[in-house]
């Protein structure tokens, strides 16, 4: 088991476990709440590798980790992880002008 420091360095490892072997890629976090720390662990019981922090911020990166590897799930270990975490121009939106009764 190897702790990295680095956190783009570990979605990095984390991506290419999973893109090596998919089948047997496994996923877990762990939170203890009386010590207040976050950890990560990807796998597939050959390689290891684990995150470990006690910051709040960095659950928003946990989010976007899941994310990451929901879209490889559903979508294939060969898609392009900017098409995952990349957010789409969202459709222009009708502005809702006099939200009060017409006259």
């Amino acid at each position: 088991m190897v702790y990295i420091d680095s956190w783009d360095d570990f979605v990095e490892r984390s991506v290419q476990i999973f893109r090596d072997d998919p089948h047997s890629t496994r996923y877990v976090m762990k939170y203890r709440h009386c010590d207040g720390k976050l950890v990560l662990k990807v796998t597939d019981n050959r390689v290891c590798v684990k995150y470990k922090t006690d910051q709040a911020q960095d659950v928003k990166k946990m989010e976007k980790l899941n994310n990451i590897f929901f879209g490889l799930m559903v979508r294939g270990p060969d898609v392009d992880i900017a098409e995952v975490t990349g957010k789409e121009p969202a459709e222009q939106q009708v502005s809702k002008k006099g939200r009060g009764r017409r006259q």
